[in-house]
């Protein structure tokens, strides 16, 4: 629990991280415990930076003693839902969408704790209802309770219908009754009374809002038996989504996106985002923000801020090994050690920067030198260039500073047997790979 709040709304309404509720949804937080939901298809094999919002928000739900349920879409994800689509997604098999689920099921392990005494986190999949429904039954007793008419206002259809020559399929418009299928399932199993998510889920949370209440009524004292929250989807200052710089949002898996790569992309956020980003993806309070908020302002250049979000979040998701690595990593690109680092961890540290492939007879028969493989890479724009700037000890060769630009590579250069590393004054960089 915070040290700061007493309860988990004041603290996700200063994080700017509850964008939406339902009617007397916050006076349960306040003043109950209640079970909380949200959903992960694993249309995918990894989570991804997109979810790591509503992963911490259950994690705050469980640290003030509410109980957080994580649901696989084992079910929902052979569908997919076509909320912030444009298109439709392509259908994976069963066996896909299974082995999916494990590999999510660990990085879920990162953020929930599911052998907390009081209040365990739990972890279901909504394939145990959803393979074996049967569809007439499921017509009559749940498909009866929706309209075509509100179904078709939704964003996420009516976008999809607009756009000429593609619409969107029966499979895709039927996942909002399945999403309210699975509030109800849970609500009816586990006394699951809340279900989070993004702000585009809203209208499907509303509608497993109302099935619970179509089929159970009200409470005792008259009031909603369920409830929805919802937090905003994250973009930039500028108003892209989180990861547009790059191609798209960074996995949560080590293996696809290492830590170094994760602190390196939330080092970078700009100075507009950073103390936001820390308030929604970190668990710094109040009292900690407000030094880093003054030190924006006052000195941007040292972008102190950014190094905390940067620590705060690869410690999150990767654990403090995934962090010293990534500070390890950093460290040795700045000093220029790069003889202290393994192979991939080179691979991951030029990843997408300039490099080129030399044979290695080359190498073994002492035919290239320094400055042929300088101007071979672009470092130099000429021989004569990359002498001037090997006399003015700007020219290193892995981890040491060129004296001679007609010195020969040799076999004793290359890193773990097949890498070279050139490097002009302090940022330019080739990675030199031997073949």
């Amino acid at each position: 629990m915070s040290q700061q709040f007493t309860n988990i709304v004041d603290d996700l309404q200063w994080r700017g991280a509850l964008s939406d509720a339902t009617p007397g949804a916050e006076d349960l937080l306040i003043n109950d415990k209640i079970t909380c939901y949200n959903g992960f298809d694993p249309t995918s094999d990894t989570l991804h930076i997109g979810n790591l919002l509503p992963l911490m928000c259950l994690s705050r739900l469980q640290r003030y003693g509410h109980t957080p349920i994580a649901i696989l879409g084992g079910g929902t994800g052979m569908i997919g839902d076509p909320s912030g689509r444009t298109d439709e997604r392509s259908l994976l098999s069963i066996e896909d969408i299974d082995a999916n689920g494990e590999k999510i099921r660990v990085q879920l392990e990162q953020f929930l704790d599911f052998d907390a005494k009081s209040n365990p986190a739990q972890l279901i999949n909504n394939a145990d209802w959803l393979r074996s429904i049967n569809y007439l039954d499921f017509l009559r007793d749940i498909g009866k309770n929706f309209t075509v008419n509100t179904m078709i206002r939704r964003d996420s259809v009516r976008t999809r219908m607009e756009r000429e020559g593609e619409g969107i399929s029966y499979t895709e418009f039927s996942y909002a009754l399945l999403q309210a299928y699975d509030f109800l399932m849970l609500y009816e199993r586990e006394g699951c009374n809340f279900q989070s998510g993004g702000t585009d889920q809203w209208g499907n949370i509303l509608d497993g809002v109302d099935l619970i209440r179509r089929k159970h009524g009200a409470d005792k004292n008259g009031l909603p038996r369920a409830h929805g929250i919802v937090f905003p989807l994250i973009t930039d200052s500028k108003g892209d989504k989180l990861g547009k710089s790059i191609g798209g949002a960074p996995a949560l898996d080590s293996n696809k996106f290492s830590p170094y790569r994760l602190y390196q992309f939330f080092f970078n956020t700009d100075d507009a985002d950073v103390i936001r980003y820390i308030k929604l993806f970190t668990w710094l309070e109040p009292e900690e923000v407000g030094p880093l908020e003054e030190a924006v302002r006052e000195n941007p250049g040292r972008r102190e801020a950014q190094q905390t979000l940067a620590e705060q979040i690869t410690q999150i998701v990767h654990g403090q090994s995934g962090l010293e690595q990534a500070r390890r990593v950093t460290r040795a690109f700045v000093r220029g050690e790069f003889d202290t680092l393994s192979a991939s961890e080179l691979d991951d540290l030029f990843e997408g920067s300039a490099s080129i492939q030399v044979e290695k007879c080359d190498i073994d028969n002492r035919a290239l030198s320094f400055e042929e493989l300088a101007v071979a890479t672009s470092l130099a724009q000429s021989f004569g260039d990359a002498r001037r700037t090997v006399q003015q000890g700007g020219m290193y060769l892995n981890s040491g500073r060129v004296d001679d630009p007609a010195r020969e590579i040799t076999p004793e250069d290359l890193l773990h047997g097949n890498l070279i590393v050139l490097r002009r004054g302090r940022r330019e960089h080739r990675l030199v790979r031997v073949l």
